[in-house]
């Protein structure tokens, strides 16, 4: 991992509270050499917590909105690089205040753009979700359109240096809302029964440390206008259930609006863009940019792909890699769970 692009760089990131965010701005100090590291996010308690915790002179804290255009412009003069993380995520929320999602992550997700194009900000990753791939509910659909939009970011920065890409990768083990830290609390109540929708279902699973990591890699690996997909483990939601308690009894409860039995982080109709890395998958631009003919087949890093075969798709229930019930519990009593 080339840590070194952080070296001496002013770094942003939007969202910066959030799981991800706190992760990400922790290993970034502890194993690189940033000027500054500036968290743009809306919640003043969070930011003051963050504080505390890291007491880092290295740190800034910028309370604003992504939906408010003026003070990313403020927020992003004389930054380098940005991450970009902040979303609203959770599913039934979206669906029932739609255009609060779409205001927060596509026209949030446009004025950060236009934000880093403004003050030539040289690297942006948008972080995305598996739930953008052929997506059936409003969140899936909003981060599909930011998708785009960052990827087609890259027609609009003319002879100015930045460039955008993105980062799609499926469920966060123990994040804020996640399956686990559900489950974990009807462990810690006490009760035997676990609500699972459908005993078919399956995901793809990631730490939050694996998720940083891929990012990190993407700001050395990247041209401009990829999708960088890890290659990650899968489960079965009923064997989550038996690792966190053998005793368990499963009450299928039937899929929620916008679920999925699998998810999807490559798909089908995209297996012609997409090319195979040792550890990773790059979705490449379906556009042609005006000015940039790029090799994707061989990234920043110097690192080699091949495109996969016609009518590949990577999905949560064909992914050769599962993990067991067993190598679920280890990974849980790692989490100290």
């Amino acid at each position: 991992m080339n840590m070194q692009i952080f070296k001496g760089k002013s770094v942003l990131v939007t969202g910066g509270t959030g799981s991800f965010g706190q992760c990400f701005i922790e290993k970034l100090l502890a194993s690189a050499d940033p000027r500054r590291v500036i968290v743009y996010s809306r919640d003043e308690l969070k930011q003051f917590e963050q504080e505390q915790h890291l007491k880092n002179e290295k740190m800034r804290f910028f309370l604003g909105d992504v939906r408010d255009r003026e003070r990313l412009m403020v927020a992003m003069k004389d930054v380098n690089i940005v991450v970009h993380a902040a979303a609203l995520k959770q599913v039934p929320a979206a669906e029932y205040n739609p255009m609060e999602c779409i205001k927060t992550n596509i026209l949030g997700g446009q004025n950060v753009i236009d934000a880093c194009i403004a003050n030539n900000v040289e690297k942006v990753i948008c972080l995305s979700t598996d739930k953008a791939a052929n997506p059936i509910n409003l969140y899936g659909a909003t981060k599909l359109a930011s998708d785009k939009l960052f990827v087609a970011a890259n027609n609009l920065t003319g002879k100015n240096k930045t460039r955008f890409s993105v980062v799609r990768y499926g469920n966060v083990m123990g994040s804020r809302g996640s399956v686990l830290e559900v489950f974990n609390r009807i462990r810690q109540s006490g009760s035997k029964t676990y609500p699972v929708t459908d005993e078919r279902m399956t995901r793809f699973w990631i730490t939050l440390e694996q998720g940083v990591d891929t990012v990190l890699k993407a700001f050395s690996r990247m041209h401009g206008g990829e999708i960088f997909v890890p290659k990650i483990p899968s489960i079965r939601i009923t064997d989550l259930v038996k690792a966190i308690d053998p005793e368990s009894e499963i009450e299928i409860i039937g899929i929620r609006p916008g679920e999925k039995i699998h998810e999807v982080m490559c798909p089908e109709e995209s297996s012609r863009q997409t090319i195979e890395f040792s550890d990773h998958y790059v979705i490449t631009p379906s556009i042609q940019f005006f000015d940039k003919l790029l090799d994707y087949e061989k990234n920043g890093d110097s690192e080699t792909g091949s495109v996969v075969g016609d009518g590949f798709e990577y999905s949560s229930g064909n992914n050769p890699f599962f993990l067991s019930v067993d190598q679920l519990r280890v990974t849980l009593r790692e989490f100290g769970l």
